[in-house]
């Protein structure tokens, strides 16, 4: 599957006098929460200050909205036994037709995996990526937008501002010691000492991340091409691609994340790894999580530099 990996933007997004730190984030309690509230384990956490059959309630409606778009607009339904770790996988099999007229209900994929259908995937891809880019606005009513609007407002309350401090977070990481934020792998803006961009890595399987990420207000700050899912080849595999991505002298790593897998990944990488901890008080959640933090994990493992040394 890894065939093209190397090749999706490496070298050439970051100039050999300039840094480039890259952001590798798990979703899933990390910049999102949704099973923790599901399963009430966060507002356990709190010791009877938070309502669990609330959070319970709120989780249930974002699993409709996730499953509903997936497969309302997303070929869930048609594609969700050929997971893929990221949508270019097959972009060899894409010989470019024209989509806008295409019938996707009528093309007759199905689920032998020979060329031919393989072909069809990537047809799919290539379309899911398009709407990506798009966004919500591009595609749902405005009864629907307000719909989850009041559901995002409601969640962040809930959780404390974590949803928001979440995305507030990745836009600092983006520009913190004079950066740019990179949302692709060839859309580098300006110039500055430091460049960084935000890699997502999730056990998930692809198409319902992605639309996590325009759910959650993500995929302005995380492009298309940036999500990778580990379901079948672990994150460890992921990690190894996005380095092979990623071979500019200046380039540092980073992984943030909650669970183990990530951690061990992130370690056998020699990548400073955070452990995202949704206790209330831990300075390693949302909110809480600084730059300070990141310039100190940074520095263990990179050394400290200039531009590290006014934040930490």
């Amino acid at each position: 599957m890894g065939e093209n990996a190397s090749m999706r933007g490496g070298v050439a997004e970051s100039s050999r006098d300039e840094r480039l730190d890259v952001y590798v984030w798990d979703m899933d309690e990390t910049l999102i929460l949704l099973k923790s509230l599901l399963t009430g384990t966060y507002a356990e956490g709190f010791t009877g200050v938070k309502n669990v059959q609330e959070g319970v309630e709120i989780g249930k409606k974002w699993e409709k909205h996730i499953l509903s778009l997936c497969d309302d607009h997303f070929f869930y339904e048609q594609i969700e036994n050929h997971n893929k770790p990221y949508l270019d996988a097959l972009s060899r099999y894409d010989d470019g037709q024209d989509l806008s007229a295409y019938d996707f209900s009528k093309d007759e994929f199905g689920a032998s995996y020979d060329d031919d259908n393989k072909r069809k995937l990537a047809y799919r891809h290539r379309f899911v990526a398009q709407r990506y880019k798009q966004g919500l606005q591009s595609f749902l009513n405005e009864e629907t937008k307000k719909d989850l609007d009041e559901l995002y407002d409601m969640t962040d309350n809930y959780t404390d501002r974590w949803l928001s401090s979440a995305r507030g977070f990745l836009e600092e990481c983006s520009v913190g010691n004079g950066g740019t934020s990179i949302v692709a792998a060839d859309g580098i803006k300006g110039s500055s000492a430091t460049k960084s961009i935000h890699l997502l890595v999730t056990s998930g399987s692809l198409i319902p991340s992605l639309v996590k990420c325009m759910l959650f207000r993500l995929d302005h700050m995380i492009a298309q091409e940036n999500v990778y899912s580990s379901w079948e080849v672990g994150k460890l595999q992921c990690f190894q691609w996005i380095k092979a991505r990623f071979k500019a002298p200046a380039v540092r790593f980073c992984v943030i994340g909650d669970g183990w897998e990530e951690g061990e990944a992130a370690q056998l990488m020699q990548w400073p790894f955070i452990k995202i901890d949704m206790r209330p008080g831990s300075s390693h959640r949302f909110p809480g999580l600084t730059m300070r933090t990141v310039g100190f994990y940074f520095s263990v493992v990179y050394g400290n530099s200039d531009a590290e040394d006014e934040e930490v």
